[in-house]
């Protein structure tokens, strides 16, 4: 199945590691980064074909958040099936959903061969390795094997349909492992970890000299990652101050483009304060003046200019 651009990314809640994982690179280190079995370090990334779709299931339309590779381990096909889950609460339907993704990716398989290639004693389906990457605050409390969402599967043991999914939980890991990494993945489940642009930014100067290190992918990966999570609450007149800041900026130069970043977002901010204060007192003054207290009173209470409060009468 041919792979296609990074240019189908649909919903904004999870274009950031969409735009990420669609890297063939990015996808592998992530694999290697955090899973501990044999099988991750033999997947070779020359065989990975990103599958041009999304399995958006009838009863889920509003769920679709997924990336799926096929890749080949000793000769035979599997199918890495990961499930974006990008948002504060749990969704308790996760080992249903991706039961549901996963049948619909082997119907769609079926749906492509041959019916006398399928009815053959060596036909095989792939393996599906189903994935979830969460970045919630909330404790994941979702049963990690299928079974244990069904009532009484212990009764009938191995008679009961049952998967485990490995899971990706952002806020689970230690910063001190994520800096081990010293990689694009746990550079950015660094900074994914922080809610706050101050605390992201205060993450990124921990992260300077992996920064520099990067391959030069990586670090367009990094930077345009970095570009959506630092400019998501931004004014829109500050927004491309950090966008083109982000954009020109060389490995060599990651230090001062997080000063200057830094720069733009605390007038970002105290923009935004003195916006606030300055409603906060309009409206101080408005309840003021209908109970017919003196200008004088309300002028040095809210700090207003007497033409400013003519204008509110």
């Amino acid at each position: 199945m041919p792979e296609d651009n990074n240019n189908d990314i649909n919903n904004p809640h999870d274009s950031g590691y969409k735009y990420l994982l669609y890297s063939k690179k990015a996808f592998v280190q992530l694999i290697r980064s955090f899973v501990k079995t044999g099988w991750a370090d033999k997947i070779d990334e020359a065989s990975l074909v990103r599958i041009d779709k999304s399995f958006i299931l009838q009863d889920f339309k509003d769920k679709e958040a997924d990336v799926v590779y096929t890749a080949k381990l000793k000769d035979q096909e599997v199918i890495f099936y990961v499930l974006m889950e990008l948002q504060s609460t749990v969704d308790y339907l996760i080992p249903y959903r991706l039961l549901l993704y996963m049948t619909e990716i082997w119907r769609d398989i079926f749906k492509n061969v041959s019916e006398n290639e399928a009815k053959r004693k060596s036909f095989r389906l792939p393996v599906i390795v189903p994935m979830v990457l969460y970045n919630g605050d909330a404790n994941w409390s979702v049963p990690i094997e299928f079974k244990d969402t069904l009532g009484s599967a212990d009764l009938f043991e191995d008679n009961v349909l049952n998967f485990k999914y490995i899971l990706f939980d952002v806020q689970k890991y230690e910063e001190e492992e994520l800096l081990q990494l010293s990689n694009l993945i746990g550079s950015v489940f660094l900074v994914d970890k922080s809610s706050e642009l101050e605390d992201i930014i205060e993450q990124l100067k921990k992260l300077i000299s992996i920064i520099k290190n990067l391959e030069a992918e990586e670090f367009n990966l990094f930077t345009n990652w970095a570009q959506k999570i630092l400019t998501r609450d931004v004014p829109s007149n500050q927004k491309d101050k950090v966008t083109n800041f982000l954009k020109d900026t060389r490995p060599e130069e990651v230090e001062e483009m997080i000063t200057n970043v830094e720069r733009i977002l605390k007038k970002s901010w105290e923009e935004a304060e003195n916006t606030g204060v300055k409603k906060r007192n309009i409206e101080i003054a408005r309840q003021m003046l209908s109970k017919d207290e003196p200008i004088e009173n309300i002028m040095e209470y809210t700090g207003l200019s007497e033409e400013e409060l003519e204008k509110l009468k």
